[in-house]
């Protein structure tokens, strides 16, 4: 094995993975994240990229290929090891909020902090703080049946970023929340991490979402290519097509 650059906080070389069903899911992606970077990875849906993001993150083990976190082999840690990485030092936002129903928000909200040992008093001045940033700081002591589903994925973000994670894998993370919404949250999202010095991987299929990244990743069935062109966001899901260069 070759160790990677010092200036990437993620590396991955030649990432195959394929589905239980048989579906090929990468072939054989090679990519570097640079400290502190918010790279944008873009495609159209069934690209991959969720699939990358998991690779990276070591929720997926490639068939093949290496992923390397701040020079050490995630690929070749144990499945506790690996949820220990993801416990301590990664943070994950998915499409869909996932939320524990008999807690509250900023219970939510603060769980990753007391699961690392963080005092109960600490964990919530740091929940709602983030909830505040994201304006759903007034229902902190509601439950997650009482919410809207784009308030719930404010607190699922909120719950993700509160960590202050080294890295903050995104999963179309603006997924549920109505167009208005999307900006500002996105606003909070990357200004919260350049400030903290987080490193983001976003996944998206939004042309809008990926412009306020500094780098953009482009997949195609599972591949990188030089160039998707990404749907504009007025226009219907399925009707625009995309192209692409390789």
């Amino acid at each position: 094995m070759v160790a990677p650059p010092d200036n990437d906080v993620l590396w991955a070389r030649a990432l195959h993975f394929q589905h239980n069903d048989g579906t090929p899911g990468l072939g054989g992606v090679s990519l570097g994240v640079r400290e502190g970077e918010i790279l944008a990875v873009t495609g159209p849906r069934g690209s991959g990229k969720t699939t990358l993001l998991r690779c990276l993150s070591g929720l997926e083990r490639p068939n093949r290929g290496e992923v390397w976190f701040n020079s050490v082999p995630v690929h070749t840690m144990g499945p506790l090891t690996r949820e220990r990485l993801r416990r301590d030092r990664f943070g994950w936002i998915d499409p869909a909020p996932v939320l524990v129903p008999e807690l509250n928000v900023w219970e939510n909200a603060a769980l990753p902090l007391m699961l690392r040992g963080t005092s109960r008093r600490r964990a919530k001045t740091a929940a709602l703080e983030w909830l505040d940033r994201l304006d759903i700081g007034e229902h902190a002591r509601k439950r997650p049946h009482e919410l809207r589903q784009a308030e719930r994925q404010r607190v699922s973000i909120a719950r993700a970023l509160a960590p202050a994670p080294t890295v903050l894998f995104a999963d179309e993370p603006t997924a549920p929340l109505h167009r208005a919404d999307r900006a500002q949250v996105l606003r909070t999202l990357t200004t919260a991490a350049r400030s903290h010095g987080i490193t983001v991987v976003l996944a998206t299929h939004e042309a809008e979402t990926a412009a306020l990244a500094d780098r953009t990743v482009s997949l195609l069935d599972g591949r990188r290519v030089n160039t998707v062109h990404l749907p504009p966001v007025a226009e219907s899901e399925g009707r625009a097509a995309c192209s692409l260069s390789v």
